[in-house]
């Protein structure tokens, strides 16, 4: 399908939403010139904006995104996805009123029969407390695109080895992941996530992939600020799927435009402060103690750039070396980690966004992205290993967050101590 026969089908699907939920909305009101016309206002400013940002999109060439560009954007999804919502709920009452006139239709008391062929009218109880139910979500999206995509978090971790070198008990480790710098609209804000990553005074800090959306100069209005980033035993990189996409714009067979991309980009991690670690590990001393950094460029289930070699990363890390593993997806731990005959203590990994929203509320965790990754969010054991999965720094596609804050993971390594 072409790509303009891709966007009139979309038209024609969000217009059946459209009509459907018109229909249904008009019926909880009496003014029915004025709903009319404002609520088809409302529809042209939706589609009006998704073809302006197609535009700006197309004519964005690095910088930052125009606040404008995500709020239109943010807002008619918000739309689109309260249409769908409703409409789901509308068709349900709907269903429900074709059964009851089926069963009115071979029904003997005929008398009863109300409605044309005897199905039910709408109940306006049912379709206001719809109309309800769908603005919860819908007022949600619009402060998640507004407020909630920078309201970043320190979440705290301890987690107890007991064979942690003496040395690294109380090493506090920063983990990010998922900048997504290509869809920030903010330079300041940006700055504020940065500052909070610094109160924390980590000894290291582990960035775990997607610095871009699909080029790799997205990053340069922010390398300043997150030049700002320090930490006394280093800052770490790896590679994430969206690292890649700039590379395959490139011509097959240019190998010498797809090296000099791949050289320019690492540079601008090295300009950030970073240390990218693509399938090779370092050590890391502290005292009179060493433990194993080790890094794997992007493996990913499924349709995903697939470059992560972990035998190669981990080749002269030591059986009984404390290893800590950089892996941007976490696919990666139950495919490659946990079969590998080295012992990986803790894997950081990313991608998943917590899809940017779901609830993360009294020890309640759910988003819908948990049906597609089996490790989407938060801590995982198996083995007497760890996988840890950051729910992201930045935010894709819809420019917003619902639930799932933007996260600053802070991990304390502790000496287990040993029982008596």
């Amino acid at each position: 399908m072409s790509r303009l026969g891709f966007l009139v089908l979309l038209l024609i699907i969000y217009l059946g939403f459209d009509i459907y939920t018109f229909y249904g909305l008009s019926s909880l009101t009496t003014a029915q010139s004025f709903f009319c016309s404002f609520y088809w206002m409302i529809s042209a400013i939706v589609l009006a904006g998704f073809y302006k940002v197609s535009q700006d999109l197309q004519r964005f060439k690095g910088g930052v995104r125009p606040l404008s560009t995500n709020l239109l954007l943010g807002f008619g999804f918000a739309v689109f996805i309260g249409k769908i919502l409703f409409s789901g709920l509308l068709l349900t009452q709907d269903l429900g009123r074709l059964v009851l006139g089926v069963v009115n239709i071979f029904s003997t008391t005929t008398a009863e029969l109300t409605g044309t062929n005897g199905i039910p009218s709408r109940q306006k109880i049912i379709t206001l407390i719809s109309a309800i139910l769908v603005a919860i979500p819908f007022f949600s999206m619009l402060y998640g695109m507004t407020v909630g995509k920078y309201r970043y978090t320190v979440d705290n971790l301890k987690l107890s080895f007991q064979d942690l070198p003496q040395s690294f008990n109380g090493f506090k480790i920063i983990q990010i992941s998922d900048i997504h710098s290509g869809t920030f609209d903010s330079i300041e804000q940006v700055r504020k996530g940065v500052d909070l990553i610094m109160e924390q005074k980590p000894d290291m800090i582990l960035f775990t992939g997607d610095l871009v959306n699909s080029n790799k100069n997205e990053i340069d209005p922010y390398i300043n600020t997150f030049a700002s980033l320090s930490a006394p035993y280093g800052m770490y990189s790896v590679m994430g799927n969206h690292d890649y996409y700039g590379m395959y714009k490139i011509p097959k067979g240019d190998y010498a435009s797809k090296s000099a991309y791949l050289a320019d980009f690492n540079n601008k991690h090295k300009r950030m402060g970073f240390e990218i670690m693509n399938n090779s590990s370092k050590t890391i001393t502290k005292g009179n103690d060493t433990i194993r950094l080790v890094g794997v460029e992007n493996w990913g289930a499924g349709p995903f750039p697939k470059k992560g070699n972990l035998s190669i990363a981990l080749e002269g890390v030591l059986d009984y070396e404390f290893s800590i593993l950089m892996s941007h997806d976490p696919t990666h731990w139950d495919h490659h980690v946990l079969k590998h005959p080295k012992k990986i203590h803790l894997t950081l990994a990313g991608h998943t966004h917590g899809m940017q929203f779901g609830i993360d509320f009294l020890g309640i965790k759910w988003s819908p992205v948990k049906y597609r990754y089996r490790r989407w969010m938060g801590i995982y054991k198996e083995l007497d290993q760890y996988l840890y999965v950051n729910r992201g720094f930045g935010f894709l596609a819809w420019p917003g967050r619902v639930g799932m804050r933007p996260e600053i993971t802070l991990i304390e390594l502790e000496k287990e101590k040993q029982a008596n």
